[in-house]
């Protein structure tokens, strides 16, 4: 959920996948749009749960790795939903919704399921959080230097026998709990001062096995930001899920995705939709306006 060094902060600090009580309902960054009402028509950021289905159907008609059904493949231009604070929304109008995995029920994802939504498993896998139920699972030894987020930290993944267990017990809930897909986050340790000297390769091989436990519980599983190693892993993951590339100008190293026809889930967050909604409809992305805190405001394409 986070570009270390380059990612904007949101005016109330501490770890954003919390429950932000010292935030107020709009709060965002410095410098971030003003949380008016959404406009245009697919950008509604609190619809009512009985507006039309984006994707149709009911929750029997929608297939999910817990029902053995055959694994989901998110298509390029779908919209999205990204809120990783405060209480779900399940009303917004999006055919994609990506949350907290540990903070939503399956009832939360059955909701979602019902107004014919499909739901994506934020969960982190190359950082421990001090926050998360399974902190004790976690042996010392994986622990690296700080993220830049309260209470987490770099994690070890050459350590690929300890953290296997422990990422598998987490897409296992993810899975249980009904969701179709997972966005692991933090994989690119590599690139960052993680205190360990990972390398291309350490991380290479991690995230491959990241996306073999998804597949292995029949869940898609999306490529978090990364994108220097692109190439090498879009025959790996379902998606990608970005943060900023139209900010940095980076967004034509996702088009190894949508060339195969794989979604690019885009957040902004200092941009006006105006400065980037065109080029994401040109690459058909799915490109959304949030504030920084990840709440339930946002603005599509």
């Amino acid at each position: 959920m986070r570009r270390p060094g380059r990612r904007l902060l949101g005016l109330c600090g501490g770890a954003l996948l919390l429950v932000l009580a010292g935030c107020g309902p709009g709060g965002g960054a410095p410098g971030a749009p003003s949380p008016g009402p959404p406009s245009g028509p697919a950008s509604s950021g609190a619809a009512s749960s009985g507006a039309a289905s984006p994707g149709g159907g009911a929750a029997s008609g929608v297939p999910t790795a817990a029902s053995g059904g055959p694994r989901w493949q998110p298509v390029p231009g779908e919209s999205w939903q990204w809120q990783l604070s405060r209480t779900v929304d399940t009303g917004v109008d999006a055919a994609v919704y990506d949350i907290d995995g540990f903070d939503n029920s399956a009832a939360v994802v059955a909701a979602l399921h019902v107004e014919g939504r499909r739901v994506i498993c934020y969960i982190n896998v190359g950082a421990y959080e001090d926050f998360r139920p399974d902190r004790s699972s976690y042996p010392a030894a994986l622990l690296g230097a700080g993220d830049g987020w309260p209470g987490e930290r770099w994690l070890d993944v050459r350590r690929t026998a300890l953290l296997r267990p422990i990422i598998a017990r987490r897409f296992d809930m993810c899975r249980d709990k009904g969701f179709d897909a997972v966005e692991p986050d933090n994989v690119d340790g590599y690139a960052n001062r993680s205190g360990f000297p990972l390398t291309a390769a350490d991380q290479l091989a991690f995230n491959r096995m990241v996306a073999g436990l998804a597949h292995a519980r029949g869940l898609a599983v999306g490529l978090k930001n990364d994108l220097d190693q692109v190439p090498a892993l879009v025959g790996d993951f379902d998606f990608a899920v970005n943060e900023q590339c139209a900010e940095f100008q980076e967004c034509g190293e996702l088009a190894p995705f949508t060339n195969r026809g794989k979604a690019v889930f885009e957040a902004e967050y200092g941009l006006p939709v105006a400065d980037f909604c065109p080029e994401a409809r040109r690459m058909r992305l799915s490109a959304v306006l949030k504030h920084p805190v990840l709440d339930a405001w946002r603005r599509g394409c």
